[in-house]
């Protein structure tokens, strides 16, 4: 499966409507983004199961900004529409492999557990 290009008008649908989603936050200036991209191309040929989407940060600087981006490349790795996983830099074929199957691994009760939990201790802490 190709990887797909993402726009603020298709992001959180394609995130909230895929199991596993990976997203790559790039910029056609970005030698270390040109470097990652066969490496992210590949991953999509070998996982069909996993949504493979690119975000131009040059087109979409206003969902690079909405996703906190700071440094490209930056990868973000998406669960059942929970973000499980960001951080910038390439990542190396068998870094990446091991990342879609922790991913795939996650126990997402779990993951959703602690994500209440961190909620209602931020409720509860003083403004």
């Amino acid at each position: 499966m190709a990887t797909q290009n993402l726009t603020h008008s298709d992001f959180e649908s394609t995130i909230t409507s895929n199991e596993v989603v990976l997203v790559d936050f790039w910029a056609e200036w970005c030698g270390p983004c040109k470097q990652f991209a066969p490496t992210f191309e590949a991953s999509s040929d070998k996982h069909p199961d996993v949504v493979h989407a690119k975000v131009d940060t040059e087109a979409e600087q206003s969902l690079a900004a909405a996703a906190g981006i700071q440094s490209i490349p930056t990868v973000m790795a998406f669960r059942e529409g929970i973000l499980v996983f960001a951080q910038p830099g390439a990542l190396p074929p068998d870094a990446l492999e091991s990342l879609i199957t922790q991913v795939k691994d996650l126990d997402m009760d779990t993951v959703r557990e602690q994500i209440a939990a961190q909620q209602a201790g931020s409720d509860s802490q003083p403004g």
